[in-house]
């Protein structure tokens, strides 16, 4: 079958590899349909390299039917259509049990020291081949799949493999009050669609941060009240006129949609490109130790947020030898929530919104629409922000 594979810092290519087969009585086998290509993508690309080996199959945003199943998932045949979740768990340990699937006690990839397996994301989470590909094996099938129904195109649904429930994670953890304020910096694919939820769960105003004109044009024609980043002197000025529209207090909530390749630190961005060209036995260590994360949404969050309010993280950080301007998060008695999105938590609350009115526009949410064979433009246009790319759906 055909794959995006990583072959090296911003080298991705489509190969043939071999076809994926059941291997545990737990597994299904999906012709792949639909296939979203996510910022996450992009660290992999350019940040966590040293985590990555040549051959390695990308992606964790699939949807498709079922080809296969192996003889203990019940509750799937062959010709569902289902959306497969980023994360890989089982739904029956005690951290499943809890709702937090992505600390699931049977997929843990605990030589790692890090939490569920995820698709197609380097070995610190497993090393299993993602779902950029014709075919994607599914372990724990018993569990992951969404089967939805047939008709409406992938779009409908293809975000439930990560956009919508990370995004719909992230607004929960906000914690915004009713009648709230919420700040969100980054508008990309999660942080756009943050927005939408949170205007659809009923927060009154919702202020989107970023410099990337396309973006800000989205989140503003749907009601965010937007702010480029590049029309201020100075990140001060900018959390100063938000804070201002909030009675110079600051918003109630704000979620850091942007991550470790946020606009900030040289040295922190010229570090994560030193250990990136190192050999991998050299970089992997030192990466998973003394790695400096760019800070700089993170920073501007502590600062904009209102005193007793909430900091939602969704964008992945990585680095373990951040300064982290505790004082100020003490004095200001911020609560800081964080993690990889609990996908199967949330997805039965998110169903009822992908109707034929489509209030969170996910039916035209992508910016772009693909042949898995142009993966590797693919990737280049999202990774250099070109011709308008917010999100890009693949199909095989």
């Amino acid at each position: 079958m055909k794959a995006v594979t990583w072959q090296g810092k911003r080298d991705v290519r489509v190969e043939d590899v071999p076809d994926p087969r059941i291997e545990e009585p737990t597994d299904a086998v999906i012709r792949v349909t639909s296939t979203g290509l996510c910022g996450s993508d992009l660290h992999l690309y350019e940040v966590l390299t040293p985590f990555m080996s040549p051959g390695d199959v990308l992606g964790h945003e699939p949807m498709g039917i079922v080809e296969e199943v192996g003889s203990e998932v019940p509750g799937l045949r062959p010709g569902d259509r289902v959306v497969v979740p980023f994360q890989i768990a089982c739904g029956h340990c005690f951290m499943c049990d809890t709702g937090l699937p992505t600390q699931c006690e049977t997929t843990q990839v605990t030589g790692e020291g890090m939490g569920a397996a995820i698709f197609g994301y380097s070995r610190l989470y497993g090393s299993v081949p993602g779902g950029q590909a014709e075919y994607l094996r599914v372990p724990q099938a018993q569990f992951g799949p969404i089967k939805v129904p047939e008709g409406p195109p992938d779009d409908r649904f293809v975000y439930l493999s990560d956009v919508l429930p990370t995004a719909w994670q992230a607004v929960e953890y906000a914690a915004v009050p009713p009648g709230g304020t919420l700040a969100v910096l980054g508008l990309g694919p999660i942080g756009d669609m943050a927005c939408r939820i949170a205007r659809a769960r009923g927060a009154e105003r919702v202020f989107g941060v970023d410099l990337v004109p396309e973006r800000l044009a989205r989140a503003r024609r749907r009601g965010v009240e937007t702010y480029d980043l590049r029309a201020f002197d100075n990140e001060k000025s900018l959390v100063h006129a938000i804070q201002e529209e909030t009675g110079g207090r600051g918003p109630d909530a704000v979620i850091d949609a942007v991550g470790t390749e946020a606009h900030g630190s040289a040295a922190a961005k010229l570090a994560q490109q030193a250990t990136a060209l190192m050999p991998r036995k050299l970089s992997a260590p030192l990466a998973e130790r003394f790695s400096i994360d760019r800070l700089g949404a993170l920073y501007m969050a502590i600062d904009l947020v209102r005193r007793g309010g909430t900091i939602s993280l969704s964008g992945v950080y990585g680095g373990m030898a951040d300064p982290m301007p505790m004082l100020t998060l003490f004095d200001k008695q911020i609560q800081l929530r964080m993690g990889q999105a609990n996908v199967r938590r949330w997805t039965d609350k998110i169903l009822p919104y992908l109707t034929d009115e489509d209030p969170l526009g996910v039916q035209d949410f992508a910016t772009h629409r693909l042949p898995l064979t142009e993966a590797p433009h693919a990737y280049e246009m999202f990774q250099r922000k070109q011709d308008g790319a917010v999100k890009i759906l693949m199909q095989p």
